[in-house]
């Protein structure tokens, strides 16, 4: 029998970590860890990515939609400068990821063949835990050390290890290392609960005000019940971020939707009307969308108290689990709704969707993307996943996509990313391959690295227990990767057309390309009904312009019955700092 080598012992480390599969691209420095997950009969498994940085964002997204820990592998060099990308993403969004990276330097230092300071590369993106195998004793404790510290932290960590230490026996007795850690990654560790000083003090602000908003973010996620019962009782009205879209059922009447640029008219005014701001787990970066400052009182949630204050002035300040927080504040929060101010919200949330459904109705040449996106809300699987691409196709996303509860949708939030949708996308399918994914990308990212990953979805997609992976494509030709209601114009602004769907064709899966309106609500039918992964290429118009809402007191004019009264509003508001007055919204 052949000795057991410290490659082995890696594998049994991810074993006992519950870590079911590591994505990676093969490599020299990394070939005795890939043989040995080759020989571990798919516990865990091994997913060949077609390049380091899909792999990097597969196990971004693996820790995205599983809650578990992703794992991701490549070796020196290029190799690993490549997976920098996914795990700044899994750094700004707060995902636990493991990176193991394998070196090989012989000779000399300084110079050698694909010679990189690994740990000065991964120094900052892997600031909380990056470390170098020298022994085989030190092996185990090292990945269980970098694992705890994911999944404390929330953030990606590194593991280093040479290949002549991959390939050493191991002792058959080793120096005993800390045991494995058994809270789920992502969650708390411990049951968080602020002070009852705390809790009072925010429940008395939170009671006092008379035109309360909740702006709710991804770490509100396992809290949608008690965020709608703390709206009921304040009457308040509820925004999300992007990340948090995914939280409560949109279809809720005092729902504004997101916040943002690529956001609606309904949250700008949310923002812009009321005096009292209520945030849980947010950690939005478009404060352009936020109250003016001086105009609210302010409490925010957050499980990392780092992040509380670093968006937005706040009075009270909440550290704990969102919904034991929550919890704590309804038994404090007086019942006293304000109805005429959830009145006017949900006036404002009716307008939006009126304005929605127009824009998405307009005619386009050849299609309206936001018509795409539309036809698609009423299809959502009631369960499965969504994963969304960077570009002009998230402002369709946040604005003309319903989330159905419960289902899993995620991008790349805080990075942004592009290239992210379709390896996300392949992380969910593996997770859960007896449920249907979505893929949402534009034609810029599906060449970035989607007609690549494509042929991964193509080597595994037999595997799967219900085999339905739909991407799709906004082929708009723009080479400028937002589109924005620009004319076509110079060459360098056209991107090259690339048949999407025939590409799909040649590797066995489904393929639809669409360039019709009235064919676009069949043509989702077609491919969510089809016996294997899918690629739905629309053909849009590129000069359909994005339409960001206006920041927040800028967007008044739509809570008030004529605009000398949002005029008014907004100069007091701008002068001295006064927030909206009750009778003002009459």
């Amino acid at each position: 029998m052949a000795d057991r080598t410290v490659a082995d012992l890696v594998v049994e480390r991810l074993r006992a970590w519950r870590v079911p599969r590591a994505f990676g691209y093969p490599g020299a420095a990394i070939a005795p860890l890939v043989d040995a997950l080759d020989a571990a009969g798919g516990d865990p498994e091994f997913i060949p990515a077609r390049h380091e940085e899909t792999a990097s964002f597969m196990a971004t997204g693996h820790a995205k939609f599983s809650g578990g820990i992703g794992v991701c592998l490549a070796t020196q060099g290029p190799s690993a400068v490549h997976l920098l990308n996914g795990l700044y993403d899994a750094k700004l969004d707060s995902k636990p990821v493991v990176a193991i990276v394998g070196e090989d330097i012989s000779g000399p230092l300084g110079g050698a063949h694909e010679e990189i300071g690994l740990g000065r590369l991964f120094g900052d993106v892997c600031n909380q835990f990056v470390r170098y195998g020298r022994t085989p004793d030190q092996v185990p404790g090292l990945l269980d050390q970098a694992f705890r510290t994911a999944a404390a932290t929330r953030s990606p960590t590194c593991v280093v290890l040479p290949y002549a230490l991959q390939v050493a026996a191991v002792p058959d007795l080793l120096p005993q290392v800390a045991g494995v850690m058994s809270a789920t990654p992502g969650e708390p560790l411990a049951r968080v609960l602020p002070h009852d000083v705390d809790l009072d003090a925010a429940a008395a602000l939170l009671g006092a005000g008379q035109r309360v908003a909740i702006l709710i973010g991804q770490g509100a996620h396992g809290a949608g019940e008690e965020i709608v019962a703390l709206a009921d009782r304040l009457g308040a009205g509820v925004a999300t971020s992007l990340l948090g879209k995914p939280v409560l059922d949109e279809r809720l009447p005092f729902h504004t939707g997101v916040l943002g640029e690529v956001g609606t008219t309904a949250a700008a005014q949310l923002m812009g009307g009321c005096d009292t701001l209520l945030m849980v787990g947010t950690n939005d970066p478009w404060t352009d969308w936020f109250p003016m400052p001086g105009q609210v009182r302010t409490v925010q949630i957050d499980i990392d108290g780092r992040r509380i204050g670093t968006r937005y002035p706040v009075d009270v300040p909440l550290v704990g689990d969102a919904a034991e927080t929550l919890r704590a504040l309804l038994a404090r929060v007086p019942d006293r709704p304000n109805a005429q101010w959830r009145g006017v919200v949900e006036g404002s949330v009716d307008r939006w969707r009126e304005t929605a459904a127009e824009r998405a109705a307009a005619p386009a040449e050849p299609i309206n993307p936001q018509l795409v996106l539309q036809e698609l809300s009423s299809r959502v699987p009631r369960r499965g996943s969504l994963a969304v691409d960077v570009g002009s196709v998230i402002y369709w996303y946040a604005r003309h996509l319903e989330l159905p509860p419960g289902v899993r949708a995620q991008l790349c939030g805080t990075l942004g990313s592009m290239g992210c949708g379709l390896p996300y996308a392949v992380a969910a399918k593996l997770a859960r391959p007896d449920e249907p994914v979505i893929a949402l990308l534009g034609d810029g990212a599906m060449q970035l690295n989607g007609l690549a990953e494509l042929i991964t979805v193509a080597h595994h997609w037999q595997e799967w227990r219900d085999p339905r992976l739909v991407v799709l494509v906004l082929n708009n030709r723009d080479q400028s990767g937002m589109g924005g209601g620009r004319p076509p114009g110079a060459f360098a602004d056209r991107r090259p057309d690339v048949p999407y769907a025939g590409w799909a064709r040649l590797l066995g899966l489904h393929g639809v390309r669409v360039d019709r309106p009235d064919l676009v609500g069949p043509a989702w039918d077609e491919v969510l009904a089809a016996d294997r992964p899918s690629v739905l290429e629309a053909v849009v118009d590129p000069a359909v312009p994005l339409d960001p809402p206006e920041p927040a007191l800028a967007d008044l004019r739509g809570l008030f019955a004529n605009g000398d009264a949002a005029r008014r509003v907004r100069e007091r508001v701008l002068n001295t700092g006064t927030a909206v007055e009750a009778e003002d919204l009459v």
